[in-house]
């Protein structure tokens, strides 16, 4: 039988447990995947820990890539065969499963099965950043913290194809070479002020939007990068979630902005899902966005590779492989 990733409890990394698990036939409306490639990303971790409740017990992950294998009741926009991707489908830490078909984008024939599940759910929360939560484009700067990371290395690249200029902001300096030929500028938060180096680099007035994957450790410092009327885009919290503030008094005279945004809500519908996919097959298709070559670990290794991501052992995305 297949193995799938199990969590009986929530904790450290312990607790995620690889078992022989049965597949029943598709139900109506589903297709059953032979999985190829499976997406890692923060929220994985965020449901482990149980930040993010989930029912017990569950299989995590989000992202993954596969080959049709059999078809339910109802089906008709896929074959047997096809190779497909998905983002915002829980439990894809599995070597086969099944997965409602309207969720579910055909894979055009330039992009492997690896690099789907590695930029599915990073690269559409990057179109989604970019394109529809805060727009981007030429006339403005905008700020991309972790901008060595999966998402980050994504959005630099597209930010710039939309004309912003881009400050790419990283942890430590060993990340500054991965992040530099997407940005226009690379500040290190650990090499001091980091708030004056923004202001520095734009005259004194700050970005126009910040996109913040980060949270508790740079949150407050981020609404002080921007500019009148700016916008703080706070989509994670790899350091934690950030501490309550004042409205009131952290807007001040500047009029900003703040918005904590899922990628889910922006994929709702069937409409959205294929907008969103299509726009990331058409930039990496063009050559605006190069996909870095993900790390991988094998799905029996999901330990280490779940240990690994939360220290910050990473750079761009990462993959298990069934």
């Amino acid at each position: 039988m297949p193995h799938a990733i199990r969590v009986h409890e929530v904790g450290d990394v312990a607790v995620l447990q690889s078992e022989e698990v049965e597949v029943p036939p598709p139900g109506v409306g589903e297709v059953t995947l032979r999985q190829t490639a499976i997406g890692l990303n923060f929220i994985d971790v965020y449901h482990r820990t149980g930040l993010y409740p989930q029912p017990l017990p569950f299989t995590p992950g989000q992202e993954g890539a596969g080959v049709v294998t059999a078809l339910g009741e109802g089906v008709t926009t896929l074959r047997l065969g096809q190779r497909v991707a998905y983002a915002g489908v829980p439990g894809a830490y599995a070597q086969v499963r099944n997965a409602k078909a309207e969720r579910l984008v055909v894979l055009p024939d330039e992009i492997d099965d690896v690099t789907a599940a590695s930029v599915m759910l990073k690269g559409m929360t990057a179109e989604a950043l970019l394109n529809r939560c805060r727009p981007v484009g030429p006339g403005d700067t905008v700020l991309i913290h972790a901008a060595a990371g999966g998402v980050g290395l994504l959005a630099t690249q597209w930010a710039r194809h939309l004309g912003a200029k881009v400050i790419g902001a990283v942890g430590r300096e060993e990340k500054a070479s991965l992040a530099a030929p997407h940005c226009d500028h690379v500040i290190v938060l650990s090499e001091g002020p980091w708030v004056d180096q923004v202001k520095a680099l734009t005259g004194g007035r700050g970005v126009q939007v910040v996109y913040d994957s980060v949270g508790r450790d740079t949150f407050l410092h981020s609404l002080d990068a921007l500019a009148p009327r700016g916008t703080l885009v706070s989509f994670g919290q790899s350091s934690g979630k950030p501490a309550p503030f004042d409205i009131v008094s952290i807007g001040g005279l500047r009029s900003l902005f703040v918005t904590r945004p899922s990628l889910f809500a922006y994929i709702s519908t069937r409409a959205e899902l294929e907008h969103s996919a299509q726009a990331l097959f058409a930039v990496i298709r063009s050559g605006a966005v190069k996909v870095t070559p993900p790390r991988t670990f094998a799905l029996r290794d999901v330990r280490e590779a779940h240990l690994a991501l939360e220290t910050r052992q990473t750079t761009g995305s990462v993959v298990l492989l069934p």
